[in-house]
Parts: C-alpha cells; structure tokens; sequence
C-alpha cells in the first residue's frame, strides 16, 4: 500500500508516456481533490520573484506534505518505473515560485546536471490564452509549432527527461503563476551548486530589484 495520499498516482501512471520530440508525460488530477484547497490555503505567501528553493521558503500544512511526497523515495521509483531508469539514487532539489516576470520562460533544455525536470501547477484557472502556457518545442528559437501546450492549472503534472533536445518554454506572462518544480540532478555537488546559484540569484534580485 502507498503512503503516498496527496498525490493521485492512479492518475500519474496513466498519463501517457510521449517519445517525440523528446520524452515526457502531461498528467492532469495529479492531486487528490479532497486536498486541493487545502493545498492553495497552504501555498506559501512569496513576495519576491522566480523560484525559491523550499529551504528560503516557510512550508506548512497539506502543502508541506505535498513537497515531502514529491521529494519521497516511493514517488522517485514510481517516476523511475515509469522512465525506465533510477531516480530513487538521483538527489532531489524543489523550488517553489508564485509570481512570474516576463523575462521568464525563454526556450531551454535544461542543463546538463539535470537527469529529469517535473513541474506541479496550481493555479485556479488560466485566462491568458497563450502567455505562461509552458510549451513542448522542436528547437531553441520558436515558439511554435509545438508539440503540447501545458494548461498552468491546479493538478497539473508535466514531467521529461533532460536531453540536448528538451526544449521548452513559454510566452512572456507577468503575474501570479504558481508552481513547483522538482529536478533530480546528477550527484550531491551539483545539488548544491544549484541552491547556491539560486540563493546568489535571490539574493541579487533584493538589492537590484527586477
């Protein structure tokens, strides 16, 4: 039996598994629905922009044991089982982000260090029709064609394995956009170059503003 109850993996298992152009899966109910308001009641109250790693963030409530199951051994082998590889060996850095500037989501891969990127969406509705849709991409430079459009909404699960080809993004959008995100990097060094990074980012982002 899992003991895993915020997260629906009924739901995480069926989400199709995609090889082109890259692979990936797009989940939708990833959450279980008795916990939903809980979990946005819970969402931390973030006053800066980007992504913060959970240690410079104050977690509580059914949202703090969403990010204890997302960062969980079980969930890892479930992730794991359905890529075909281990990530249970991988360390895990989760980054929170509420508010979203329009210098985010520029075409990317992800870097190298990242063996796989999942990103969880919890916002109530997406009016923008196509502003912070993250986007499925063919290369680094266009936005379209795509291959799936990920809707920003509460549930919302999209998952892929980094590759020199993992591109993806979207258009400009300045507001509330809240996610998490969990990356399973390649050994512990690179975990803390990471939240390094971060915490310099953060930090520059204080004294310079946008």
């Amino acid at each position: 039996m899992s003991g895993l109850s915020i997260l629906n993996l009924e739901a995480v298992r069926a989400a199709p598994l995609s090889r082109e152009p890259y692979t990936f899966f797009l989940g939708t109910d990833v959450l279980d629905r008795s916990a939903i308001d809980e979990i946005a009641r819970d969402f931390p109250a973030i006053a800066k922009p980007g992504y913060l790693t959970v240690d410079e963030v104050a977690l509580k409530g059914r949202f703090k044991a969403l990010i204890d199951e997302l960062e969980s051994d079980e969930f890892s082998r479930i992730l794991g089982e359905k890529f075909g590889l281990d990530l249970v060996s991988c360390p895990r850095l989760t980054t929170i982000m509420k508010k979203s500037q329009p210098k985010y989501g520029s075409i990317h891969t992800d870097g190298p260090s990242k063996v796989m990127t999942l990103l969880v969406y919890m916002n109530d509705a997406w009016d923008a029709p196509a502003a912070g849709r993250l986007r499925v991409l063919y290369d680094g430079k266009n936005y379209e064609p795509f291959a799936v459009e990920v809707p920003p909404t509460m549930g919302t699960m999209f998952a892929f394995l980094r590759s020199d080809k993992s591109w993806h993004g979207h258009e400009p959008f300045e507001g509330e956009r809240r996610v998490v995100q969990v990356a399973w990097v390649k050994d512990a060094a690179e975990l803390e170059r990471k939240k390094k990074r971060n915490r310099t980012a953060q930090f520059l982002k204080g004294i310079f503003g946008r």
